[in-house]
């Protein structure tokens, strides 16, 4: 059975919001970097999955999301929007995950981030990797 799965890269200035991922390793990628999204209910679209995911997430939501792509495999099907992420860090809640921070692009390209509230540095997720090439084109868009 395919999963449906929507994701969110959120941009403030030249950074990405990501999320550092719980452990628990009934999740997909745990104790990974990835970003905030998750399932699709039954019967949800992908945009109102996102909206309800971000807020479930972090508390927020931007006004506006842009469709930016679908990805699928045997297993997944990946629906990714972009958007402005006008609040400060601060003001979000980390109500889901580790750890959360802005990243620039070539932070993104190493393929490992620190953590400051674990104070060690972790991996990318596999879906977050998969979005390092597509890096370039939605900062051009922008």
């Amino acid at each position: 059975m395919t999963v449906e799965v929507a994701l969110a890269m959120l941009q403030k200035e030249d950074r990405w919001l990501l999320q550092l991922r719980d452990e628990n390793p009934k999740i997909v990628a745990p104790g990974c970097w990835g970003l905030f999204g998750g399932h699709l209910e039954p019967g949800e679209s992908a945009l109102i999955a996102i909206q309800r995911e971000l807020n479930e997430e972090i508390g927020w939501c931007p006004e506006l999301l842009n469709f930016w792509f679908r990805h699928q495999d045997e297993q997944r099907i990946v629906h990714v929007f972009s958007g402005k992420l006008n609040e400060p860090l601060q003001q979000l809640q980390l109500l889901e995950g580790q750890d959360m921070t802005l990243a620039s692009p070539e932070q993104i390209r190493c393929g490992r981030l620190w953590s400051r509230k674990l104070n060690q540095e972790r991996p990318l997720a596999s879906e977050l990797s998969m979005l390092v090439n597509k890096l370039d084109e939605i900062t051009q868009a922008d």
